[in-house]
């Protein structure tokens, strides 16, 4: 920032300084030539006073022209050429100082109808006194420049450090640090950004502070309910029919799974950004998922595979990666159809084909792919699949965008990467692979 400002303001001033020293130089070069030729009239003009008093009457100069006088008005090296009437001719001329003058600076005068001066000088030391003059008009824009310089650091460096400065407030913000600070900058708009920012971390913290504490609140009740309810499924345990145990044993397996998922996501949700990340097996992880969501699709007359290489792995929460994958399969049994298949694969580094083409990574990624054999996601619905609140098959469309915010918060991304038939890719950091691939593992149907 500090460079743009700085770039910024040197630029006007190098510009201003080339638009005002360019026709000042010229100025004084035309200037000097101007005065030098004002002093030769000025001699010409003395020199015509001289020959006009040796004239007589008649208007003509009798006899030989008194040239000393001329002599002294002529400068060095100088040449003077004087036509002037005579009695006996129409007109005498009298060269008068150096038979030859290089290059020339030449005045003349007229002295009426047969008659005139013509003096000549060397030009070097005009264009001498030139080059002088535009040296110091050059030498005036070099100091403007190095004070426009010196003003253009300055401001740069008063400008950039206190917008450096809340820029970094606000990244602080961003990774939830809620510190106020009460540096002011002297800058009124600057000074304005850091009261609104000192006023959001406020509000901000107190709103985290009530949500946590509602979240406490509403885990609490749910684990109060999940309590009960699993009391009495245990006196369904003892019931004397051997299916209504085994329902009950069923129940009760998926009220503990619930409430362990609830007790994690709470967990995860009290953590800062990937704090509670670790390695674990991709695979795995979501083999539990599986096992869960089996049972429905067979309900369902449909299939749920996990396949893909187990020794991919990713530095991820593990709760966090379960629910987000068991929204995607979820997802595919209320709007997909046919065979759900959920694969896990490596995609290695610099490969361009799961991503955009335009897109370079110096670092593989695990790719969880859930697909279905179903119709798809409609051009319609597909720009707005991830947002909250929206649904196109009147459900609360909470759960994908629940699913992408679970992902992101581990540094991964969700993404549709095939409408027809559905295709859902959630990638993910490596942690740490095998050297050579594993070969896929496919759960038995």
């Amino acid at each position: 920032m500090r460079r743009r400002i700085l770039q910024s303001i040197l630029a006007v001033v190098i510009l201003t300084a080339l638009l005002l020293g360019l026709p000042l130089m010229y100025t004084a070069w035309l200037w000097v030539e101007d005065f030098t030729r004002d002093d030769l009239q000025r001699r010409l003009d003395r020199m015509a006073s001289e020959i006009l008093s040796q004239e007589g009457a008649s208007g003509m100069v009798v006899g030989a022209l008194d040239t000393r006088s001329l002599r002294l008005a002529i400068p060095e090296a100088g040449r003077l050429v004087v036509v002037y009437p005579t009695p006996g001719d129409a007109a005498s001329q009298v060269d008068i100082g150096e038979a030859f003058v290089p290059a020339p600076l030449v005045e003349s005068l007229s002295l009426g109808a047969s008659g005139s001066l013509r003096l000549e000088v060397p030009s070097e030391d005009m264009r001498t006194l030139q080059q002088q003059a535009v040296g110091a008009v050059g030498l005036v824009v070099l100091g403007s420049i190095l004070a426009g310089t010196a003003v253009a650091v300055l401001t740069a460096k008063r400008l950039a450090d206190p917008l450096q400065d809340v820029a970094r407030r606000a990244a602080r913000l961003a990774e939830g640090d809620f510190r106020p600070d009460p540096r002011r900058h002297g800058i009124a708009e600057l000074d304005r950004v850091s009261e609104v920012l000192d006023s959001a971390t406020v509000e901000i913290a107190g709103r985290l502070q009530h949500e946590h504490a509602l979240v406490a609140d509403v885990s609490h009740q749910l684990r109060s309910r999940l309590t009960a309810v699993r009391l009495r499924l245990d006196e369904l345990s003892t019931h004397p029919d051997p299916d209504v145990v085994g329902e009950a044993n069923e129940a009760m397996a998926q009220v503990d799974r619930l409430t362990v998922a609830i007790d994690e996501l709470v967990r995860a949700s009290r953590s800062e950004g990937t704090a509670g990340t670790e390695e674990i097996g991709v695979l795995d992880e979501l083999s539990g998922v599986i096992a869960e969501w089996k049972r429905n699709f067979e309900e369902a007359s449909r299939r749920l595979e996990l396949v893909g290489d187990s020794t991919v792995t990713a530095a991820v929460t593990g709760s966090r990666l379960r629910e987000a994958v068991a929204v995607l399969v979820d997802n595919a049994l209320s709007h997909g159809g046919g065979t759900c298949t959920v694969s896990v694969r490596l995609v290695p580094a610099m490969d361009t084909t799961a991503l955009d083409s335009s897109e370079r990574r110096r670092e593989p990624l695990a790719c969880i792919e859930v697909t279905d054999e179903g119709a798809g996601v409609s051009d319609e619905l597909a720009p707005h699949i991830f947002d909250r609140g929206f649904s196109g098959a009147g459900s609360t469309g909470v759960g994908l965008a629940l699913a992408r915010a679970l992902v992101e918060a581990d540094g991964g991304r969700l993404e549709l990467q095939r409408r027809r038939p559905a295709r859902f890719s959630v990638f993910l950091t490596v942690s740490r692979t095998t050297s050579t691939p594993a070969p896929p593992v496919r759960e038995p149907r």
